[in-house]
Order: structure tokens, then C-alpha cells, then sequence
């Protein structure tokens, strides 16, 4: 379910069956780096929005968590930390971070839910169709991951 009145009203509804949220994570970044970063959110952002559909019912896709890119990494992994801890308090059993940002596999341990890393796919100069390839591809694998991350709590 998405972050959208309805579906929200739907998850609050039938809540006891949506056991997983996900959070993309995005870093936001001016300068050189700039392009770079708005083509890691679209790349994630469209991967997320497919995911979701894929497992609309059991998972609530959460907004981003986005911070700026230079910034410290403690402090983002602390204020990361506070989204974790209320969405347990939330009565998620599962929590899936997505994000293109290879950083994060240095803190991948401090969190208590699963981090996924994938690089992204310039998808800038590709065709919509070329697009949806892409990303259907890259949702089919992470089917599997997910599946087995519930498989091994259950």
C-alpha cells in the first residue's frame, strides 16, 4: 500500500495483515553530484512504486527518508534510527530499506531492519517500455529476497 489516504485508510483497516514497511532511502546532493542523486531517487522511487504492487496488502510503502548527502553519517543513522524505532512501535514485523546510496552498506549493522543496496540503472535516455524492462527485472529478483526475509522470522 502507498502513503496515500486511501490506502492508508485500507492498511488501518486490515493492518494486522501488512507486516512489512518499506522506506527508500535517498540522499539529496547539489553541485557535481547533483544529477547523480536525482537519478538514484527515480531509479528507487520506480522500484519501490513496482515492488509495492507487487505486494500490495502485505507491505506499506513508507515516504523517503532523505537527507542531505555530505551530512555526518551518525547523525543520519541516528534519525534513521528514530523512523525504525516508531515504525516498530507501529507493529511492523519487518522493515526494508531500499536505496542505490553504497554508503549504507557500512552501516547495514546498526540497523535492526534489512538494508537492500542496488545500483542504480541510468534510466535518463531509456524509453518508458525500456524502462519498465529494467525494473521489472530488478523487482523479480527482489521478490525472492523478500519472501525469504519473512520465511526466516515465521
Amino acid at each position: 500500500m502507498k502513503w496515500i489516504p486511501q490506502e492508508v485508510e485500507t492498511y488501518l483497516n486490515e493492518k494486522e495483515y501488512v507486516d512489512t514497511a518499506v522506506i527508500p532511502l535517498y540522499s539529496v546532493s547539489f553541485g557535481d553530484e547533483m544529477k547523480q542523486s536525482a537519478a538514484m531517487a527515480e531509479f528507487i522511487t520506480l522500484l519501490t512504486f513496482h515492488l509495492e504492487r507487487q505486494f500490495t496488502g502485505r507491505l506499506l510503502l513508507i515516504p523517503p527518508f532523505t537527507y542531505i548527502k555530505n551530512e555526518k553519517s551518525d547523525i543520519v543513522i541516528n534519525e534513521l534510527k528514530k523512523w525504525e524505532e516508531y515504525i516498530e512501535e507501529s507493529e511492523f514485523k519487518h522493515i526494508f530499506y531500499i536505496t542505490s546510496e553504497s554508503e549504507w552498506k557500512l552501516h547495514e549493522e546498526s540497523l535492526t531492519g534489512s538494508l537492500i543496496w542496488i545500483p542504480s540503472i541510468p534510466l535518463e535516455h531509456m524509453n518508458e517500455s525500456q524502462k519498465m524492462s529494467i525494473i521489472d527485472s530488478q523487482v523479480k529478483q527482489l521478490l525472492n529476497l523478500f519472501t525469504r526475509k519473512w520465511h526466516e522470522i515465521e
